[in-house]
């Protein structure tokens, strides 16, 4: 398999409320794509090891989308999530007080269909959007 691929950005809120909104399906339904023309209409998150949780992206003009779904392996709350994708996959996301705010850094393995850095892009792209929404809360 290839390298694991790493995003992460510094926002300033607490942990706790990162977490908060990170995991709250209301809240993910406003977070969760990459750019303006995309949109999650759905999300389901059952927060528990062994828990599962679902995520609908669509384009908003109804070309496309995909349910991004996966199972908790791993669960410190405030601070540590990880999971299976649905294909196998694994990743980890951590939540890092700094600097009077949180540093949040995903891991995951890419797929492999699409280029590494595309994946990157959109990955980091979402992360930037909850960021934006994070900071606006």
């Amino acid at each position: 398999m290839a390298t694991k691929i790493t995003v992460s950005a510094q926002m300033a809120v607490s942990p706790e409320k990162a977490w908060e909104l990170w995991n709250t399906p209301q809240h993910i339904t406003q977070w969760n794509s990459p750019s303006p023309d995309w949109h999650s209409p759905k999300a389901e998150n059952e927060l528990k090891e062994g828990g599962k949780f679902s995520f609908r992206m669509e384009a908003k003009d109804g070309s496309m989308g995909f349910d991004f779904a996966g199972t908790y392996d791993k669960i410190i709350p405030n601070a540590h999530l990880e999971y299976t994708m649905g294909d196998g996959r694994k990743c980890v996301v951590k939540f890092t007080p700094k600097d009077g705010g949180t540093f949040i850094e995903e891991t995951f393995d890419p797929e492999n269909v699409n280029p590494e850095e595309f994946q990157k892009a959109g990955w980091q792209a979402i992360l930037d959007n909850f960021r934006k929404y994070a900071e606006s809360r």
